[in-house]
């Protein structure tokens, strides 16, 4: 178990990086194209917003596996004995993993099931925006995958 979160969380980095990488150099080549070259490219402006679109779905989802940088209101929790303090996160951690199940698994699987299904592709790019969209349910396979990590090692 441990080797598939620690693989898991390899591959999310990767693709982090990969992306932010491509993400500024697109931004810099349309910097470049529209005010040194006088001419803009027509892609540049889909292709960053969908790579934030996943950097953005992915960032969540590793976050919520490294579970200690993630953004919380924890006022209320850091105030609790330690052994009252692992059965409330366990709660989070479950209500995290169903959100994430209605949410990002069912929600995001059929908006990329409609968008598939009706054929739409993005403008610029000319690609299915089902792909785009995939993300999402993707992601939200992972966050459950995290969570129930989480609530099984006690990693709080």
């Amino acid at each position: 178990m441990k080797r598939i979160y620690l693989l898991i969380n390899k591959i999310i980095e990767t693709l982090l990086v990969l992306i932010f990488s491509l993400l500024v150099i697109d931004v810099v080549w349309q910097v470049v194209s529209r005010y040194v070259i006088g001419q803009s490219s027509s892609f540049t402006e889909e292709f960053a917003r969908f790579s934030l679109i996943w950097l953005t779905v992915l960032g969540a989802a590793y976050i919520n596996g490294q579970n200690e940088g993630h953004l919380s209101m924890d006022f209320l929790l850091s105030k609790l004995p330690p052994h009252k303090k692992a059965s409330r996160q366990k709660v989070i951690q479950a209500l995290m993993a169903v959100f994430a199940i209605i949410v990002m698994v069912i929600g995001g699987g059929n908006l990329v099931y409609t968008t598939l299904s009706l054929g739409q592709m993005s403008s610029a790019m000319q690609i299915p925006l089902g792909y785009v969209y995939a993300i999402v349910p993707a992601c939200g396979l992972v966050i459950v995958f995290f969570s129930w990590y989480n609530i099984r090692n006690l990693n709080f």
